[in-house]
């Protein structure tokens, strides 16, 4: 499974998340890309008050406070 990461710099929740991805990705076959929503306007405004994202074949799976419960319910 291919996974999309939406975060930016200096997001405390997208810290979190992004730890939890990493533990998560020790246990569950999936890949993921981190993409900074500050690089491209369209992204920016589509996720800026949502990120941290994760989105799998282009729709949102989960956003907000993500933690690691939250993530390995995606492979259930």
């Amino acid at each position: 499974m291919q996974l999309t990461f939406y975060t930016r710099e200096g997001c405390p929740l997208c810290e979190d998340a992004k730890r939890m991805l990493q533990l998560a990705e020790d246990d569950y076959p999936f890949t993921w890309t981190e993409v900074d929503i500050e690089q491209d306007d369209a992204i920016h405004e589509k996720y800026m008050l949502m990120i941290p994202v994760i989105e799998i074949d282009g729709q949102v799976a989960l956003y907000g406070s993500i933690g690691y419960m939250d993530i390995i319910g995606l492979f259930e």
